[in-house]
């Protein structure tokens, strides 16, 4: 019997009688579409290796191409021409005043031949203000009212605050302090400490209004009788502020309040 190897009767007459479950037979068996599948894929790995230098080359020329046509569009982008620097432009000149003014000359003792401008006379000032130049009047213009002098003489209030031991009328609760001292035993609520005796000394400040400002506690005897002080001297009625030169001021005021616990 003639064999033909390529379809595989060698192998049944090779394993004739013996186990084909064997590895061996399967091996053979699938051998040729083994062999035609490592030829197809030996032959696209080889087409490639052969391929791949042109196919990386015109994709390289293609990038470079894409770079090249960047870089015109780039040089050929025109700036949009430099500003020219602003001139120092000058003021507008100010409005016309509403009557004619005249230039006033200031009066020099001089020699005859010395003598550049006079100054104007009293009939050319009639009915005309003076200035540094002389300018035809509009009467259309706006009227300004000008400072007297040269505008800097404002009124400044004086906020300072003065020391009632010497100033010329001080400042004093109404009634006088006899009804001050009544009005703090009626309102200051003392700590129910036993034994608990003392002065608390504080400080305020007496406004023009006369409200109590700035209330500062300077020493107290602990237990919060200072605190208490506080409390009561933000709810005192208003007093008679101080006075100076005959104007109401601000004025410091101490004074002591004492302390005592009931037995």
């Amino acid at each position: 019997m003639k064999l033909d190897l390529f379809k595989l009767q060698w192998l049944d007459v090779v394993f004739e009688g013996r186990n084909k479950s064997y590895g061996a037979y399967d091996l053979r068996k699938k051998s040729p579409t083994t062999t035609l599948i490592a030829l197809i894929i030996g032959s696209a790995l080889f087409s490639f290796a052969i391929g791949a230098p042109g196919i990386i080359g015109n994709l390289f020329d293609k990038i470079g191409a894409e770079d090249e046509a960047l870089n015109q569009k780039i040089t050929t982008v025109k700036l949009p021409p430099k500003e020219k620097p602003k001139e120092d432009l000058l003021p507008p000149p100010p409005p016309p005043p509403k009557v004619d003014q005249v230039k006033f000359v200031k009066p020099v003792v001089a020699k005859t031949d010395e003598v550049t401008e006079e100054p104007p006379k009293v009939k050319e000032l009639e009915n005309k203000k003076t200035g540094a130049e002389t300018l035809k009047g509009d009467p259309d213009a706006p009227v300004t009212i000008e400072a007297p002098g040269n505008g800097d003489n404002k009124v400044v209030e004086d906020n300072t605050i003065y020391n009632s031991a010497g100033i010329e009328v001080k400042p004093d609760f109404p009634g006088g302090m006899e009804k001050f001292y009544k009005f703090i035993s009626n309102n200051y609520q003392t700590p129910d400490e036993e034994g608990l005796k003392g002065k608390v000394y504080v400080q305020f400040v007496v406004e023009k209004d006369g409200s109590l400002t700035d209330i500062k506690i300077l020493r107290d005897i602990g237990f919060g009788t200072g605190k208490e002080a506080e409390r009561v001297l933000r709810k005192c009625p208003k007093w008679s502020p101080g006075e100076q030169n005959g104007k109401k001021v601000r004025c410091t005021y101490q004074l002591p309040i004492s302390i005592q616990s009931a037995e």
